[in-house]
């Protein structure tokens, strides 16, 4: 059965252009800001009341990409919003963060939701490192041992000294400990090989969390189940994500000059200052574990932005068209990459708040119905 992850970016859509990163925080509007959470607190409590099986966010910080600099605070108020759906928090940057604050965190929203948590780690894009004044050469290996450090802090029943590279704790004892044993469920983004090969030998569910080509992505899965079996163990359907920024309409027509609009809006204005601090970070550092990886993401972010909406649509790299068209292309990305979980992102750039509510009724009301058994 297909499973589907409510995504919301939650981002600042209220500017013509961004030429700058970090983007100066005088543009923006607290007032605005304020009707922005409440208006994206709605639409994930409406998902939640569609039966979207997943709704969540991520981290991001300095810029108006995604307003969430701390996810969490919105799944704290998410455990009162919403009663049923999974609370899909992908993720905490933890490489930048307080392995320990991030455990006693994540432990909070389990235990408030009643043990309906996914635990996102994600290493963040680049120009993270730069909002937090990060070595990016350090990502990986601080990835690892945060990882290691929580799942311990879920699980040890004692307190416990830990003495690493980077983080030493005299005594660690998490109050309170998850509802979910031994742990919540972890989810690592994949979109990398060797994100993609950690993931398998964690035993973690892989998202690949914005779908920017399906071959790579069956690739990068089909390593996954791969690296998994050399593990020797077997992810289930619902271990394997794949996102896609999403929007249904009556017509294909008037489905495609909507996300077309609101998408060139996303890379050419949104992605501008992040795009532009990333390559500062990729260009010297060692942020990907090889040259060959630095490069494969360089060329495909570079060529993924200059796609029309009717190159993604038939690329099928976006969710894009009348109820029946988005029925099919679901069918074409889950045949292709078996995954069982689909994340949608249907707030995408500038798009209003009609067009997203009117979009996800659609999808929830004539399209997941044809799709669940697919």
């Amino acid at each position: 059965m297909v499973q589907f992850s409510f995504f919301h970016l939650m981002p600042y859509a209220e500017l013509d252009e961004i030429d700058r990163w970090p983007v100066p925080h005088r543009l923006f509007d607290p007032s605005i800001g304020h009707h922005l959470f409440g208006e994206y607190l709605d639409q994930m409590a409406l998902a939640d009341e569609l039966g979207f099986d997943w709704v969540g966010c991520n981290e991001h910080h300095s810029t108006p990409y995604g307003l969430m600099s701390n996810p969490n605070l919105i799944g704290g108020a998410l455990t009162q919003r919403t009663s049923r759906a999974r609370l899909a928090m992908l993720g905490n940057l933890i490489p930048l963060l307080n392995p320990i604050r991030v455990a006693e965190e994540y432990a909070m929203l389990d235990v408030m939701s009643g043990g309906r948590l996914i635990a996102g780690f994600i290493r963040g894009i680049p120009n993270e490192y730069i909002a937090y004044s990060a070595n990016p050469d350090e990502s990986w290996e601080r990835f690892a041992e945060a990882y290691d450090l929580i799942i311990r802090a879920w699980t040890e029943p004692e307190p416990f000294a830990w003495e690493g590279k980077h983080w030493q704790f005299r005594a660690v004892s998490v109050w309170p400990r998850p509802l979910q044993q031994p742990h919540p469920p972890v989810l690592i983004s994949g979109g990398s090989r060797e994100s993609a090969v950690f993931a398998a030998r964690k035993r973690a569910k892989m998202g690949i969390v914005q779908l920017a080509d399906l071959e790579d992505a069956r690739a990068n899965i089909q390593l996954y189940r791969d690296s998994a079996a050399d593990f020797g163990w077997t992810p289930a359907r619902d271990d394997v994500l794949v996102g896609l920024h999403t929007h249904v309409a009556r017509t294909d027509e008037e489905a495609q000059k909507a996300l077309g609009e609101a998408e060139d809006y996303f890379y050419r204005v949104l992605g501008a200052a992040s795009g532009h601090a990333g390559e500062l970070v990729l260009s010297g550092t060692r942020y990907y574990a090889t040259e060959e990886a630095r490069e494969f993401r360089v060329r495909r972010r570079g060529a993924h932005g200059h796609l029309t909406i009717q190159d993604r649509v038939a690329r099928n790299t976006v969710l894009c068209g009348s109820p029946d068209t988005v029925v099919r292309q679901i069918e074409t990305v889950v045949k292709a990459t078996g995954a069982g979980v689909l994340q949608v992102n249907f707030k995408i750039g500038c798009m209003t708040d009609d067009q997203v509510t009117a979009s996800m009724r659609l999808f929830a009301e004539e399209v997941v119905p044809h799709v669940r058994a697919v």
